[in-house]
């Protein structure tokens, strides 16, 4: 009997654990031994779903939609797709009609539902359609004068292009400089704590790659065709269906290590790993560390890494043969913004439901699965409406509105440190200061969660970072995947792709990891934050 090859995957996020499933799926657990180190008790990190009092919230919103198809059949594989009627029937925007008091018992738990995509803009006390559109209500909410001088620095856009140096003029050439400086500008600034100025055009050429006035013009006049398009027609933050697990994006997480540990991964929670040893080139064993404080080494063959960049290169070998000093460095010069949700179960909102799609509530609720605020005037920057994720996050759905208000912020500022009940107020006053509920007293619960390293960021020493890539690719054995395992603003399915090239690279016995740090930089998919 043949030694089996030992896989230390750190992470119990998207990417460490379909780097895990891949690995053992289909009978290779004769051939790997894999054990995934989670340094939390929780699995699917950003993808989790957080369960409070009954209700469940989506840390961030998680559209479940690739242009790759392996995505999307790995994603069925795990969750099938639940028939559901059409959006264009004039049905309520479910799966199917529920009886008062909870769920319809005959839908499964583990299964995806097909979702209608609405979201807007919350701009000036107006709610305009985005990403932003030339229809007749944004035009009349900008009204005539505003529209004739965005339309003509359009036009000079077009004309005059300018050198994408940074994020600003990226764009300004796609959007002119008066929609940018209404629609971009503020809010990629309290998104990022900096001006677009400061940050690397890669951001936007990876986040909103095919979006712009032309392409916004190009789709609005293809949904007149009666040919109906596939999403993989569609420009991705253009897209109108998505897929969204029953229970939330953790439901197929939580599966997929069930999954993994039937099929023979050992999976180790409250497991942080503190310390990377290498030897002879190569990496030799991880350090883990859990909550009492109980270090144990573990050594492995290979080892795939999801743990952010920055505690990766620090962690090598802290003591005794640390990282040259300039890759520690760029890896402690890398940036992240951070994250922090607040939920408030409300009675109802003052909003009224203005177009055709039917929604759940009595009365009905606006069908927005997000409201962008781009209005400088506060701090929020996008509200999730989570009865329109799916219903089934909500205890109540038919008498209470779930709502998370997304504020962006670094660990430690003043918002950060907020106590819950501080976070509370402020987001009460700023949804009732929008007109989005009447005030507290419409306030039935709340939850504040926070996130930290949400967002790897594109700028101080992220321009350097092809050196730490040249650096960690040394250790012919180490393959760092993921959103901070790659310090790349990735997706989902792009953080999965990673994952899947790199167990693709460990049983080929590809030297090369071109092919794990290319997923998403061929300018051809992404989409908005």
């Amino acid at each position: 009997m043949t030694q089996k090859q030992s896989v230390v995957i750190i992470g119990g996020g998207p990417a460490g654990l379909t780097a895990a499933w891949e690995l053992v799926k289909d009978g290779g657990s004769e051939q790997y031994d894999v054990t995934v180190l989670e340094a939390t008790r929780e699995f699917g990190g950003i993808s989790r779903t957080v369960k409070h009092d009954g209700n469940r919230m989506d840390i961030g919103g998680h559209r479940f939609f690739s242009k790759d198809d392996r995505i999307m059949d790995w994603w069925k594989d795990v969750l099938p797709l639940q028939g559901a009627p059409s959006y264009d029937d004039k049905k309520l925007h479910r799966e199917h009609d529920m009886e008062p008091g909870g769920p319809d018992p005959e839908i499964e738990d583990k299964v995806m539902l097909k979702r209608h995509r609405v979201s807007r803009i919350y701009w000036n006390r107006h709610f305009l359609d985005y990403p932003i559109s030339l229809s007749a209500n944004t035009l009349k909410a900008m009204g005539f004068k505003l529209t004739m001088v965005a339309g003509f620095s359009y036009l000079k856009s077009m004309v005059h292009k300018l050198p994408e140096t940074n994020l600003e003029n990226f764009y300004i050439n796609r959007f002119g400089r008066k929609l940018y400086s209404m629609f971009f500008e503020g809010y990629t600034e309290k998104l990022w704590g900096r001006h677009p100025s400061e940050i690397s055009a890669d951001w936007g050429a990876q986040r909103v790659k095919g979006l712009s006035i032309m392409g916004v013009l190009k789709n609005a006049f293809q949904k007149l065709l009666p040919k109906k398009r596939d999403n993989s027609e569609v420009e991705t933050s253009l897209i109108e269906e998505f897929w969204y697990p029953k229970l939330g994006p953790g439901q197929l997480w939580e599966t997929v290590e069930s999954n993994c540990e039937a099929a023979g991964v050992k999976v180790i929670t409250d497991a942080n790993v503190v310390e990377i040893r290498q030897k002879d080139g190569k990496i030799a064993s991880v350090v883990y560390e859990d909550s009492e404080g109980n270090r144990t080494e573990m050594a492995a063959d290979d080892f795939i890494s999801s743990m952010p960049v920055k505690d990766l290169v620090n962690a090598v070998d802290a003591s005794d043969h640390p990282a040259p000093k300039d890759m520690t460095e760029i890896a402690n010069g890398l940036p992240y913004r951070d994250f922090v949700t607040v939920g408030l179960l409300v009675k109802h909102l003052r909003l009224t439901n203005t177009t055709d799609i039917p929604t759940l509530g009595n009365p009905p609720i606006v069908p927005d699965c997000w409201i962008y605020v781009q209005d400088p005037g506060y701090k929020v920057g996008r509200l999730q409406i989570f009865n329109n994720w799916s219903p089934y996050l909500v205890k109540d759905v038919d008498n209470t509105v779930w709502i998370g208000l997304e504020y962006f912020c670094e660990e430690g500022d003043s918002f950060w440190n907020m106590t819950d009940e501080e976070a509370t107020k402020f987001a009460i006053q700023e949804l009732t200061r929008m007109q989005v509920i009447n005030g507290p007293q419409d306030v039935l619960d709340s939850h504040r969660e926070r996130v930290k390293k949400a967002y790897p960021a594109y700028f101080d020493t992220y321009d350097r970072m092809p050196e730490l890539v040249d650096y960690l690719d040394s250790f012919g054995n180490l393959y760092c995947v993921g959103r901070n395992g790659q310090h790349r603003y990735n997706n989902m399915d792009h953080s999965m792709a990673t994952a899947i090239e790199a167990v693709k690279d460990i049983k080929s016995g590809e030297t090369s990891k071109d092919n794990v740090w290319s997923v998403n930089t061929d300018k051809s998919y992404h989409e908005e934050k």
